[in-house]
C-alpha cells in the first residue's frame, strides 16, 4: 500500500521541467453577517518551454493555496503547439474569446517577444523566442489568455497539414527562390 502511494506522489511531484508564471492575483470579498470575508483568485500559466503550455485558475482563502490550485489545473490542461525551428510560430494566427481578440504573427530571428503582459507569459512558458502579437479589445487577463490559447490551438505544422492532405511536406511549403 505504501509503495503505491509513493508512486503516485512521485508522478505528481517529479515534474521540475515545467515552469510557471503568475499572471494575475485578484482579491475578492464576500460580505457576511459579521463583516467581509476575503479570498484570492490566481491565474497561472505553466509550460515546459519546448512547445507545451497550459493555464489554470485557482481560488482560496490564502494566496499560496490559490496559486497551488491554479498551477495544478494548468498542468492538467496543457496543449502542445508546433513551433518552427523551436523559436517562432509556423504561420500567422488569430484567436478570440469573448471580447478579447489577439493577433499573433511569425517573426524573423532576433525579434524577441513583442506582446502584452498575459500574452507574454504564455509565449515565454511555451518557449517562443520571436513573435509579434497584439491584443485587440479586452484587457482582461483571463480573456487575453483564453484568446491566446484559442489561437495557438489553431496552429498547424507543415508536417501535420501534409499528413492530413496525404501529400509530402515539400509539396506544401512554398518554393524558396535563391
Amino acid at each position: 500500500m505504501a509503495r503505491d502511494d509513493n508512486r503516485r506522489g512521485r508522478d505528481r511531484d517529479e515534474t521540475p521541467e515545467f515552469q510557471d508564471r503568475l499572471v494575475a492575483i485578484n482579491r475578492v470579498s464576500k460580505t457576511v453577517k459579521g463583516g467581509k470575508r476575503f479570498g484570492f483568485a490566481a491565474l497561472v500559466v505553466v509550460g515546459d518551454q519546448k512547445g507545451r503550455v497550459g493555464y489554470g485558475k485557482g481560488k482560496a482563502k490564502e494566496v499560496p493555496e490559490a496559486i497551488r490550485k491554479a498551477t495544478e489545473q494548468a498542468k492538467r490542461q496543457m496543449i502542445r503547439v508546433p513551433l518552427r525551428e523551436g523559436r517562432t510560430l509556423h504561420h500567422d494566427v488569430n484567436g478570440r474569446h469573448g471580447a478579447g481578440k489577439v493577433v499573433m504573427r511569425t517573426a524573423p530571428q532576433g525579434t524577441g517577444i513583442i506582446a502584452g503582459g498575459p500574452m507574454r507569459a504564455v509565449f515565454e512558458m511555451l518557449g517562443v523566442q520571436d513573435v509579434v502579437s497584439k491584443s485587440i479589445g479586452s484587457a482582461n487577463p483571463y480573456n487575453m489568455i483564453r484568446a491566446t490559447m484559442n489561437g495557438l490551438t489553431k496552429e498547424a505544422s507543415p508536417r501535420s497539414v501534409a499528413q492530413r492532405r496525404g501529400k509530402k511536406v515539400s509539396d506544401i511549403l512554398p518554393k524558396e527562390e535563391a
